[in-house]
């Protein structure tokens, strides 16, 4: 079971900094941009959802804020409290 929580583990951390750089990128690049484009395709699925809970502030959208928050509290979760680790 070690190598299944180390593949879940990769896939969290791996959410977590696309969700990142698609912040980052979408500071500097056009919505054009094809960077920007190839990580809004990864990450909308998993923003779009908290977007309609959570609206934007202004200018500020803490939607990948709250989707790095409970990806990282899942995989949490998901070690600690799962009996076969």
């Amino acid at each position: 079971m070690t190598i299944f929580f180390k593949i879940v583990e990769v896939i969290c951390n791996v959410l977590s900094i696309i969700i990142l750089l698609r912040v980052i990128v979408s500071w500097y690049a056009s919505p054009t941009n094809i960077l920007f484009r190839f990580f809004d395709r990864i990450t909308r699925p998993i923003l779009a959802p908290i977007r309609r809970i959570i609206p934007r502030v202004g200018p500020l959208d803490f939607s990948p804020l709250v989707a790095v928050i409970l990806i990282q509290l899942i995989y949490y979760l998901f070690y600690y409290f799962l009996p076969w680790r």
